[in-house]
């Protein structure tokens, strides 16, 4: 019961953390971002909301796992959690809020760090908390890769 009580805590925040992201996007969405030169490969907006979905679900199994693993070694995994969290935020705020791809590409850079980190890390602790990021990371490499093609050709 409690492994269950801190995944759905978990999941909530992660899904609220998405949810409080989309208001530093909206604008952009509308007026900034169809403007720009982007790659072939870039999928339509509704991608995004659906990926991001199942990503966070995961994040929040992942760290809901490791919250009830009873294990010392678990605390430094939080608090990179939290903060790989916040910069994940904040790369919305830093490429559609300020409409800066520049910053927005240093900003998915440190987050490719810090989530690989995390996946590295966690194994030790619970290997499924490690495998659950697996789609968060193959989903920032592409991310990576969009955001620096929009900075490079625009």
């Amino acid at each position: 019961m409690r492994r269950f009580f801190w995944i759905v805590v978990a999941i909530g925040v992660c899904m609220l953390v998405g949810y409080s992201a989309r208001f530093a996007q909206a604008d952009a969405l509308m007026n900034w971002y169809p403007l720009l030169d982007k790659p072939s490969v870039m999928p339509p907006n509704e991608v995004f909301s659906i990926a991001w979905g199942i990503i966070y679900v995961c994040m929040g199994v992942s760290i809901g796992l490791l919250c009830d693993a009873p294990r010392e070694d678990k605390y430094p995994l939080i608090l990179l959690f939290a903060v790989q969290l916040v910069v994940n935020m904040l790369w919305s705020v830093s490429f559609f809020y300020f409409q800066n791809p520049l910053l927005g590409l240093v900003n998915i850079l440190v987050l490719d760090y810090l989530v690989v980190s995390y996946a590295l890390r966690s194994y030790s602790v619970n290997r499924l908390s490690a495998w659950l990021f697996v789609p968060y990371v193959l989903w920032l490499v592409f991310a990576t890769y969009l955001n620096t093609y929009i900075y490079v050709m625009n």
